[in-house]
């Protein structure tokens, strides 16, 4: 079924770059376009002009005159709160439009099933475990005890209650260090729309053409299990496959470790934690280690550190740095994941949008995220408003996904590549001085390379930072 998904979403994938080139171009060319000829099974589309040197708001509106808008079925009600207690709450349509947008079941019910009586439940409670060991320790190539999947109750961006899931890997040697066993929390960079692209979904089923390489390598999970350390590994975009989301994300960080001090208290309810994660999981570390305070304070007297790599810090940067260029693709899918939690993004959606994010493309992964950065179109073609990344939607949308003035809990190391034209290290800098103006141990290093590069030529010196704090060591501060 997923390959055959996959190969599915290939192809609308590919249907979707066509159309992108072709409305690219009649924006840029001086030429008199019309729509092509439609297969013979779809409604016949209108054949409409594109005026000679079209700008972006006329290039919107005949996007909306050729792409019919798609129908969406009335849904079946959905298992969770947050329709109801968003404010303002979305109107029919809209809500519509959002369960419509929202991932579909991977036929795996630790992912799929909303457990009953989460209200009634406190944030970090197991509602469910099981037993991965046998599909994930090939894969991790490293000696384990166990790998156990644990389902816990969480709280989404609304303060809704939501669930979550995480991997515990326990390593097969008992620990011989001093008190109890550490806990590295890798929080990976998941990076995609549908819950078939959790490294969760890949210890639990092997891999497939939707395993995120980086799940894997540099291989930190594995050399921290050889340390001896305990290594947790959120699925941190939760059940809604919320992209880059930064309180979905906190909240299920912190709400698996407290599932995994509750499922081992003898094990790990007193150890010492650590947490890193680059890119798209330091979007989650970073928010983590600076809701601490306020959403799980009991945490914070075991937490020795955060580590944070090529991290996102400023949305606004990024919306200059990601948009229009070969990373439009990530971009625009963070833009949608983030407006799964936030509709009123989804209401800027033009027909082109919606037709794309109601298509199997709503549960891409990383390997077909950027296909569409080839042509590098810029996020406006897929809104129906003017400069829509200065649009009073996106200001709002920034400021309620803003964690800057947020003092973390733990110290910090925040590095960057220095030649990263994406994510620049501008924004860690900037991050690394706020979080020192709060009074926060921290180290920042710029290290060599682009986005991609920087995570590797980042990699000695973070296994060093990170096995210091695990051992006991107090983090240095340069603050």
């Amino acid at each position: 079924m997923f390959r055959y998904a996959w190969n599915v979403g290939w192809l609308v994938w590919a249907r979707c770059v066509v159309v992108l080139a072709v409305v690219v171009s009649c924006g840029g060319v001086a030429a008199v376009a019309r729509a092509q000829p439609p297969a013979p099974n779809p409604p016949a589309l209108p054949s409409i002009p594109v005026p000679h040197g079209l700008d972006i708001p006329d290039l919107q509106q005949w996007i909306d005159a050729v792409v019919p808008r798609p129908e969406i079925a009335r849904p079946a009600p959905v298992p969770k709160a947050s329709s109801e207690t968003r404010s303002p709450s979305p109107t029919t349509d809209l809500a519509r439009l959002r369960a419509a947008v929202l991932p579909s079941d991977i036929g795996d019910q630790m992912f799929d099933a909303w457990p009953s009586g989460l209200a009634s439940r406190a944030p970090g409670d197991v509602v469910q475990t099981r037993d991965v060991t046998a599909t994930a320790a090939p894969l991790l190539t490293a000696p384990v005890r166990q790998v156990l999947q644990l389902k816990f109750r969480t709280t989404g961006a609304h303060g809704e209650p939501s669930f979550a899931t995480a991997s515990l890997v326990l390593p097969a040697a008992p620990w011989a260090g001093p008190g109890a066993r550490p806990m590295l929390v890798n929080n990976l960079a998941i990076d995609g729309l549908g819950r078939q692209c959790t490294p969760g979904y890949t210890l639990a089923h092997g891999y497939s053409a939707n395993t995120n390489s980086a799940d894997f390598f540099p291989p930190l999970t594995q050399l921290a299990v050889l340390r001896g350390y305990a290594v947790l590994i959120p699925d941190h975009e939760g059940p809604d496959m919320a992209y880059a989301e930064p309180y979905v994300a906190a909240h299920a960080v912190l709400d698996a470790i407290r599932g995994a001090r509750q499922l081992l208290p003898d094990e790990l309810g007193a150890s010492r934690f650590a947490m890193t994660g680059y890119s798209g999981g330091a979007i989650a570390t970073r928010a983590a280690a600076v809701l601490m305070s306020e959403y799980a304070p009991e945490l914070a007297s075991s937490a020795v550190g955060a580590a944070v790599g090529g991290v996102p810090a400023d949305y606004r940067m990024l919306s200059t740095t990601m948009n229009a260029n070969l990373a439009t693709g990530v971009f625009m899918a963070a833009v949608f994941g983030i407006g799964r939690e936030h509709p009123e993004v989804l209401a800027t959606m033009n027909n082109l949008a919606q037709q794309v994010t109601t298509s199997p493309l709503k549960n891409v992964c990383m390997n077909l995220i950027e296909v569409p950065g080839v042509i590098t179109p810029p996020i406006d073609i897929a809104a129906n408003i003017a400069d829509p990344l200065h649009s009073p939607v996106a200001q709002q949308v920034f400021e309620a996904t803003d964690v800057s003035a947020r003092k973390s809990a733990m110290p910090l190391l925040v590095y960057n590549g220095a030649q990263d034209f994406w994510i620049p290290a501008a924004g860690a800098r900037e991050l690394y001085r706020q979080q020192c103006a709060l009074g926060v141990t921290a180290i920042y290093r710029d290290v060599p390379g682009e986005h991609f590069l920087a995570g590797d030529t980042g990699w000695p010196g973070l296994i060093t930072w990170l096995d210091q704090r695990l051992q006991g060591v107090p983090a240095p501060d340069e603050c």
